[in-house]
């Protein structure tokens, strides 16, 4: 387990750099292929495999994050408005739990992303070696 959130901490670190996934793949292939060994990265995919689950409400957060989380911002946005607007402390509760949901919302789908990632690159590693 411990070897898993480890590589998905190198998967999201992949995400934040701009390039195309494949260019992703490959820079996480290479650091895969020197820090696990065969019979770790079997054991690391069958762990990810079980801890992605496929559900249509995951789906479309792991695509659409930012987009999913927009109307939370809007209600943390329209929350302070009013809240400083009225002088309405419900508002403010409203902008602080709209805010707080659209940041979880987020990091859910870029972790979800960064799953995705890991198990494409273990998808291309395990092509390569049976090509070998």
């Amino acid at each position: 387990m411990e070897q898993l959130n480890r590589l998905l901490l190198m998967a999201e670190d992949e995400l934040t750099e701009y390039s195309t996934t494949a260019r992703k793949i490959e820079k996480l292939r290479r650091k895969i292929g020197l820090s696990v060994s065969a019979a770790e990265q079997k054991q690391t995919i069958a762990a990810l495999k079980d801890s992605m689950q496929s559900d249509w409400i995951r789906q479309i957060v792991e695509q659409q994050r930012q987009t999913v989380a927009l109307p939370f911002w809007g209600i943390a946005g329209l929350g302070l408005l009013v809240g400083i607007s009225f002088s309405q402390p419900l508002g403010l509760v409203a902008s602080m739990g709209g805010a707080i949901t659209a940041y979880r919302v987020q990091k859910w789908g870029w972790q979800l992303q960064a799953k995705r990632l890991l198990l494409q690159t273990f998808t291309e590693i395990e092509a390569l070696t049976n090509n070998l």
